[in-house]
């Protein structure tokens, strides 16, 4: 029982990795999936005045609901909206703080991701976004307090 545990506590941590890194990515531009470039402060960067989702909207999203996908790409409200919930995200998981709430938050943020890739790239089912949305529910499950 104290191996599951510290299995969760490690899949718990790395997954709000996952999210605090996107976060950070994003806000500062460093080059991983965010600019072309490894390096800071890149011209896509949030705080360089680069959209965090409008390449995934405008490029990324396929299948029956990218029209809808589409018309949110550049929107300030959903750029706010998709950077906080990245930071609380991981704050949420690897600290262990509103775990339940954070970890439910997180499979919806991935059941939206994968809604806007219908169908899906490599396998005609599932991609890792499923992956993620079922191991964040587990954790949800299995957080000991309402939310925490």
């Amino acid at each position: 029982m104290r191996k599951s545990k510290t299995l969760l506590s490690i899949l718990r941590i790395a997954l709000g990795w996952l999210f605090f890194w996107a976060f950070l990515d994003k806000l500062f531009g460093l080059g991983f999936s965010t600019c072309a470039k490894i390096g800071p402060m890149c011209s896509d960067a949030w705080l360089k005045g680069g959209s965090p989702t409008a390449g995934f909207l405008n490029y990324a999203a396929r299948g029956p609901f990218a029209d809808y996908y589409h018309s949110l790409a550049g929107s300030p409200i959903i750029a706010w909206a998709f950077m906080l919930i990245l930071l609380f995200l991981g704050i949420s998981l690897m600290f262990g703080v509103y775990t339940k709430f954070g970890a439910t938050l997180g499979a919806a943020l991935m059941l939206t991701i994968y809604g806007a890739q219908i169908p899906p790239e490599h396998n005609p089912i599932l991609d890792e976004h499923i992956i993620y949305a079922l191991a964040l529910l587990y954790i949800a499950k299995t957080s000991r307090k309402k939310f925490k």
